[in-house]
């Protein structure tokens, strides 16, 4: 009885709930994408019914496939794409409209509107973040200014707020029928409302972006337990005990708990987060203050993040945008069909650039074209953009935090591709490791969880859990590794000062 631990990874692109064993293993997983909505240019957003619905599905998949029950698990973990917002009524609970997702640009003009006054680091020292259109704080404005009868409601206390954690969460543990409405320090550290010396919801900040405080989550630890799962589901009576954004979940999952240790996520967007500790670090180089973790009563675990919006949807969109490929996987075959990008380089801001830059006047950018550049050549730079994209972030940690980082743990769906992987390393200069297991944010969720409830005792039995399953080894010299370098910095000063007055 409780052998197990499951993990709901609700994710940018599908929602998927994956069971573990001990030593962290996978056991089985169940998975279903969910719709991406385009309304418009630079609006992305998600049908929460759908995520809800689905993540009802996949835990039925994942225990049917390894014919478990309620009975055989210990907890359930819950990890998110964070910064997407859904605000939905408590009384009915129903969403008073679409999520809006992390990469949607919608927002800019609340974001130039409250830069005036302090520019877009306004609340950095306070929270972490810069003003930007990527983190919850302005979605939540956005639906409270342009949804009919949202913010009365709101202000009579009828309409709550969370990214996707919440609301799997709040539906898991009953919905109207008592469900629990909290969110955990990392989630929170994505809003811009939370202060993190204290862990709590700046009262001053919400009031400035017209957000009442009652519409928030109670902030918890991301290991304890919120409450249990309702009697009409079917993992009923399960203790709820760990909840971590994904990007912090992944990091966990990667047993990189200490000080200087560090990982990086490669999917739909790419994120590398270096922890350091207890301390909390302000960048002086365009990357993210945020919380790493947060175990039950103990100290809080700060780290520094650089967050690049498109990587893997890159791919996507050779895909279904212009049908250069069929599949993702034959993005590899083609790019090492030619021995170089043939002077191809391919800025992917789609949604404007994120660290180190944070340009939101960004758009993505093709360049170098010659007659001689086939769709090999296309395929093989937009692999390498996510290498060169990780190389200014490495870059801009190094700076930040003085001490060179001296290898890159790596996890995510494209940790696959071998070609990917060594460039990655050929351009960092470090050896580029994967582990074993690489479903790293579902495994950091179900960590966290089993932690809170005694089925794992202790972080040391986490990291004896982690090993390597393959090594990539730098294998050019300084002076390519300068060119390459040199060229992409070029071809993305091309991608900036793009969007104008009237350029959407």
């Amino acid at each position: 009885m409780n052998q197990y631990v499951i993990a709901i990874d609700q994710g940018t692109t599908s929602s998927r709930a994956i069971i573990f064993d001990h030593s962290g293993n996978i056991v089985s997983s169940g998975q279903m994408e969910h719709e991406q909505i385009f309304p418009q240019a630079g609006w992305v957003e998600h049908n929460p019914a759908e995520i809800w619905n689905n993540t009802r599905e996949v835990i039925g998949s994942a225990l049917s496939k390894a014919n478990l029950t309620r009975h055989d698990i210990a907890a359930v973990g819950i990890t998110n794409q964070r910064e997407t917002a859904v605000v939905w009524d408590k009384t009915t609970g129903e969403a008073v409209y679409n999520a809006i997702v992390w990469q949607d640009t919608r927002t800019q003009s609340i974001v130039d509107e409250l830069s005036k006054d302090g520019g877009p680091e306004r609340f950095k020292q306070k929270v972490g973040l810069p003003l930007a259109t990527y983190f919850s704080g302005t979605k939540i404005k956005w639906i409270l200014d342009n949804v009919d009868g949202a913010r009365a409601k709101a202000e009579a206390g009828d309409l709550v707020f969370g990214n996707t954690d919440s609301w799997v969460l709040w539906n898991l543990t009953g919905g109207v029928d008592g469900g629990v409405h909290v969110t955990d320090v990392t989630n929170a550290s994505r809003t811009m409302f939370m202060d993190l010396d204290t862990l709590s919801w700046d009262e001053e900040i919400l009031g400035i972006f017209g957000v009442p405080l009652s519409m928030m989550p109670a902030i918890k630890s991301s290991s304890e337990v919120y409450g249990a799962v309702h009697t009409s589901q079917l993992l009923r009576e399960v203790p709820v005990a760990g909840i971590l954004g994904d990007q912090q979940a992944a990091t966990f999952g990667q047993a990189a708990f200490e000080a200087g240790e560090a990982k990086n996520t490669y999917g739909t967007g790419c994120f590398l987060i270096f922890n350091t500790g207890e301390e909390i670090i302000h960048s002086k180089n365009g990357l993210l203050t945020t919380v790493g973790y947060k175990l039950g009563d103990a100290p809080t675990h700060y780290a520094l993040e650089g967050s690049i919006a498109v990587t893997g949807s890159l791919i996507q969109w050779l895909r279904d945008n212009l049908g250069l490929i069929s599949s993702a996987p034959e993005v590899e075959t083609l790019a090492a069909s030619v021995e170089d990008n043939g002077g191809v380089y391919i800025v992917p801001a789609f949604s404007g650039l994120f660290a180190p830059y944070w340009r939101s006047d960004a758009r993505g950018a093709i360049v170098g074209l010659t007659r001689f550049v086939n769709k090999n050549h296309i395929a093989r730079a937009a692999l390498e953009s996510t290498a060169f994209q990780t190389r200014e972030v490495l870059d801009a940690v190094n700076a930040d935090s003085g001490v060179p980082l001296t290898e890159l743990k790596v996890d995510g769906g494209m940790v696959a591709n071998d070609a990917l992987m060594q460039f990655q390393a050929d351009i960092l200069g470090v050896p580029v490791i994967r582990p074993k297991v690489v479903e790293t944010t579902a495994l950091g969720a179900a960590y966290a969880a089993g932690l809170a409830v005694g089925f794992w005792k202790d972080l040391g039995e986490l990291s004896a859990n982690w090993s390597e399953d393959k090594r990539w080894e730098p294998q050019l010299d300084q002076p390519e590794q300068d060119r390459q370098m040199r060229l992409w910095k070029k071809a993305v000063t091309k991608s900036m000062d793009w969007v104008d007055e009237d350029v959407k």
